[in-house]
Parts: structure tokens; C-alpha cells; sequence
């Protein structure tokens, strides 16, 4: 069977919403898990598809995995597989952050190119290139990954970019490597502090975190633990866009709001009413938003992931805004089927000019990744009749339960299940 969302525009978005783990951390904890023998547990967990992906990269290597509901628990042998499955790895773009750990253990990764979203390329040049500093050989064999090192020692690390990713991996190799290594210009999202929270749980000693210099002191051996994953600000941002492009008003419940500070200026630029509280916030819009620029950056700047409800909330506001991507070259691949929906947007290069419209037209929109999928729908809540969402796998990846927490808010949207065959 295949699925769609049809959703009938017009509705405003009206009540709470409860967030759950994000989709950026747990599977990277999933990850770290790997770095000790042992059980270890994660609580808060998204029950998104790419939970149980990355559960199955991490069975690949010979781990014991169990998922319920909003608990991951990992048991890991005293000597994991050293080769990820290549089935498992394609399927999804975070299972590159087995490297590192798998390093930082077996001494010995081989770990296939990973798939995922298609927004551009990224490339794994950084995570080698700092895992060589740390004393591996690692080159592509065969579209895999093999890296290898007798031992992991400390090194002065620079990033030329403070890619998420490669961070990540070179972080969970240093923890068990001889010495220290600072990690000069890395990522510093809320992602990346949970991470670090989860390695001290485990007995990493590190300085620096939430800075954009990272000491990591390499100690012998870590040991299990339990750990709660941070509430997700992707999903928290885009039911706040939600609130505002439908003159609704919506409290968002488990994350923290000074993750989306630079979020929640912006629609206060756009005239929206805000209000934080401990671990939630509230939006309400009474009127049309006001057209913002918006720029992506990388944290604490605007996130990549946020651009397709940023160009969403530009259709529909009054005036013209300007959207600069410098993150992922094709992501304005969304704009497409925005433009299928009556948005008035141009590309050029990184940049994207919308000029707001009043209310979009409704039409069938296909979903290119998990951001984009949710922009569209976004979109569809704002246009004029029954518009139709395909390819919503991509969303599953992102939001649980997407559509029932819609609807709790206010919003016509169902699920259909189509017989392709037919």
C-alpha cells in the first residue's frame, strides 16, 4: 500500500502539543552506546522510522537491541562487529556515526556510504580527515568507509566547517584515545551538548561543552548508563510556524525554548505573541505574518532543517522575503512543489526570494526529505481546498504521530491508504 496526506485547508492550528526526543540526538546516542560494554537505555525516545533503522545497524555489529515506545535498550557485546551491514547503513545518513565508536573500540571500522535525505551532498571528508589526526588510515573502498588505527592518540583538531557529523565521530573516537585532543570549531548544537551529557554519564571527561572548542581528555574504558534524550527544536520550530501560518495559537510541551531563541525572534518579527515557560512555549498569530529574511547557519544561527517552513510561512505572509540556504545546496528542491501549491518563489544559487500571497492553491506535492515533507503540509493547512502529500515515509522519519497531532489541533488531515496496483 502506499500513503498520502490529504489535507483541507483553511483550519487554525488551536491547543498543546507535546514533543517528544529528537530525531538529531537518539540515533547518535544509539551510536554512542557502542563505547561500552554493556546495557545502556534511552529514554524519551521519537518512535520514528529511524529508530528502528539504526537499531538494526547496531544489531549488524553484533549488538542486542529493544525497542518500546519511547525506550531504546542496547546491549553491547564485550567485542562488537567492526563491519556495519550495508542494508541497514543505506537507509538512513546518521548510521555514519557507528565510525568513530566502532575506532574508538575495535580499533578496525568498515562502514558503507550512508544514504538518507536527498538535500546535497556531504561529504565524510572531515570525519576522516580528524580520525586520521587522531592517529587512524582511512580511505573508501568499494563505497565503504575503512578506517583503522593499532592506537588512538590525542591531537589539536580544526574544523574548516562546524559540521555536525564530523564532530560527533571525532568526539566518540578521542574519548578512548591516549592523551588530549581539542576540537577547535566544532558543532555546538543543542545535539551535540546531549551527546556530550551522555559521554560523562559514561565517564568521558571533557571541557568545553556548548563552545565552540572542545577538550576531550581520553580515558580507558567507559561504563553503561541510562540517559533521557533532549526534547527535539526541529519539531518544537515547526509547530510554532504551524501556529503562525494559520493565525492559530499553539503551546509546544518538552523542549527547551532557548533552543529556538533566533527561532521564536523571527516570528515576533512576523507579528506573532510569545510566551516561555520551563520546557515550553507558546505562539499565537491573530493576523497575516509579516515577510522576514531568513539565513541558515549553523547553531545558534538558523537551522537547514527549518528552511522549508521558513519559505513556507514566506508564501503566505505580506511583503517579500529573502531565504539564503548556506548549508545544503539542494534543498531548494522543495521550492518546486511550493510553487505547485501557488507560491510565488525564484531560485537563484543559495538564494530564494518569496513574495507572500494570501492564501495558497491546493494541489498534489510530493516530499523530497523530512523537512520538506512537513513545509508542504504546512503549506497545505494554508491553501484553498484538498491538497494531497505523497511520498510521507520521509515524513514518518521526522514526526510521530504527525497526523494525530494535527488533528488534536484543529486540522482536516488524514492518512489514506492507496493499492498502487489499482
Amino acid at each position: 500500500m502506499v500513503e498520502h496526506f490529504a489535507i483541507n485547508g483553511g483550519a487554525r492550528l488551536e491547543g498543546a502539543v507535546d514533543v517528544i526526543g529528537a530525531k538529531n540526538s537518539v540515533l547518535k546516542l544509539m551510536a554512542a552506546a557502542l563505547l561500552a560494554e554493556g546495557t545502556t537505555t534511552l529514554t524519551n525516545c521519537p518512535e520514528i522510522l529511524d529508530v528502528p533503522l539504526m537499531a538494526d545497524v547496531l544489531r549488524s555489529l553484533g549488538c542486542t537491541v529493544e525497542v518500546n515506545h519511547d525506550t531504546v535498550t542496547i546491549d553491547v557485546p564485550a567485542a562488537p562487529g567492526a563491519q556495519a551491514d550495508y542494508r541497514s547503513v543505506s537507509k538512513l545518513r546518521a548510521s555514519v556515526c557507528v565510525l568513530g565508536p566502532l575506532v574508538a573500540r575495535c580499533r578496525r571500522a568498515i562502514v558503507p556510504l550512508p544514504g538518507g535525505d536527498a538535500i546535497g551532498s556531504r561529504p565524510l571528508d572531515m570525519h576522516q580527515a580528524g580520525l586520521r589526526k587522531l592517529g587512524a588510515t582511512t580511505e573508501i573502498e568499494h563505497g565503504r568507509v575503512v578506517a583503522q588505527a593499532d592506537e588512538l592518540r590525542g591531537a589539536q583538531i580544526w574544523l574548516d566547517f562546524p559540521s555536525v557529523g564530523a564532530t560527533e565521530n571525532i568526539l566518540m573516537a578521542a574519548v578512548l584515545a591516549e592523551g588530549v585532543t581539542v576540537i577547535d570549531n566544532a558543532a555546538r548544537e543543542p545535539e551535540i551538548v546531549d551527546l556530550c551529557t551522555m559521554l560523562q554519564q559514561m565517564g568521558a571527561k571533557l571541557e568545553g561543552v556548548g563552545t565552540s572548542t572542545l577538550t576531550v581528555h581520553g580515558v580507558t574504558g567507559l561504563q553503561p548508563t541510562t540517559h533521557r534524550v533532549i526534547g527535539d527544536r526541529i519539531v518544537g520550530a515547526t509547530w510554532a510556524f504551524a501556529a503562525a501560518m494559520t493565525r492559530g495559537s499553539v503551546t509546544v510541551r518538552g523542549v527547551d525554548p532557548h533552543h529556538l531563541d533566533l527561532v521564536l525572534d523571527k516570528l515576533r518579527t512576523a507579528g506573532a505573541d510569545t510566551t516561555i515557560g520551563n520546557q515550553e512555549f507558546t505562539v499565537r498569530m491573530d493576523g497575516r505574518p509579516r515577510a522576514v529574511d531568513f539565513v541558515t547557519l549553523p547553531y545558534p544561527g538558523f537551522a537547514t532543517d527549518l528552511q522549508p517552513m521558513a519559505i513556507a510561512v514566506s508564501a503566505v505572509a505580506e511583503g517579500t522575503s529573502m531565504i539564503t540556504e548556506n548549508v545544503f545546496e539542494a534543498r531548494f528542491r522543495f521550492v518546486d512543489e511550493m510553487v505547485r501549491l501557488g507560491a510565488d518563489a525564484r531560485t537563484d544559487g543559495h538564494h530564494a526570494v518569496v513574495r507572500g500571497v494570501e492564501r495558497l492553491s491546493s494541489a498534489p506535492v510530493w516530499a523530497s526529505d523530512i523537512r520538506a515533507g512537513a513545509g508542504l503540509v504546512l503549506a497545505a493547512l494554508c491553501a484553498d481546498g484538498r491538497t494531497e502529500v505523497w511520498d510521507v515515509e520521509h515524513i514518518d522519519r521526522g514526526y510521530p504521530r504527525f497526523v494525530e497531532n494535527l488533528r488534536a489541533l484543529g486540522a482536516d488531515v488524514a492518512r489514506v491508504s492507496t493499492d498502487p496496483d489499482r
